[in-house]
């Protein structure tokens, strides 16, 4: 099969509420070539990349399809490589997760059917962050690789998190207000991850589901943002609205 799907349609301006009429439903969505003609089938009036209404969506179908998110953020299917920026743009539009006895599972949500994915850390990569001016006030504003815009704020905060190869998971306790930092102090003695661990920085971006901020990304951010030195610690402040939010990492 060809993994960049050429003869899917560039264009993915509208991702609707499909039908769920058996007279619409494909027999099955578990290969690419299916799956993109499915979505690109539905009828609606969204424009843009609008995000579908998932938890509306409670398919009791479910498959397994051989595609996998990388902890880079490439999206591999059946051993290759996906290309086509627009077809992993429109896919990441019905990502959704789940957690299941403890295990967190991700899926491509239809309203017919859920198609198991497996990824490797986080589903999303923010690859871009700026500054933007809005009523009197500026926001940091972060951008992903497949087309997401979310701003940092309580909704939307960035966390450190160890690195596992062999967990991709993210519960609740993660974004939990004890990680969500807002002053140095706290920073100072929250967050004390171990040195010999990799540790990544994650953004809650939408649905449950989070962004690794990319190397380039976090390197702006230390640019935009405040630098500290408190207790063998370096703290990075940043202003976003009217709070401020600091991250505290270890120097060894």
């Amino acid at each position: 099969m060809n993994n960049d799907n050429n003869n899917v349609e560039d264009s993915h301006e509208k991702v609707t509420e499909a039908p769920t009429s058996k007279t619409s439903r494909l027999d099955n969505l578990d290969n690419l070539d299916a799956l993109s003609q499915y979505i690109k089938s539905a009828k609606g009036t969204r424009e843009g990349r609008a995000i579908p209404p998932l938890e509306r969506w409670h398919p009791e179908d479910i498959a397994d399809m051989d595609l996998t998110i990388k902890a880079n953020g490439e999206w591999w299917h059946e051993g290759g490589k996906m290309t086509r920026e627009s077809l992993v743009s429109l896919f990441a539009t019905i990502l959704w997760k789940e957690e299941n006895n403890g295990t967190t599972e991700y899926f491509l949500k239809t309203p017919v059917q859920k198609i198991r994915i497996q990824v490797e850390d986080a589903p999303l990569l923010i690859n871009d962050v700026g500054i933007v001016h809005e009523d009197d006030m500026s926001w940091l504003e972060f951008t992903t690789t497949t087309g997401d815009v979310v701003r940092l704020d309580e909704e939307h905060p960035i966390v450190l998190k160890a690195y596992n190869s062999n967990r991709s998971d993210f519960n609740d306790n993660d974004f939990s207000e004890s990680n969500q930092l807002s002053t140095a102090d706290d920073a100072v003695g929250s967050q004390d991850l171990a040195s010999t661990e990799q540790v990544r920085p994650y953004m809650m971006v939408r649905n449950g589901l989070t962004a690794l901020i990319g190397r380039n990304t976090f390197y702006h951010l230390t640019e935009i943002g405040a630098l500290t030195e408190a207790n063998g610690k370096t703290i990075l402040t940043l202003q976003s609205g009217d709070q401020s939010y600091s991250l505290s990492m270890s120097t060894d």
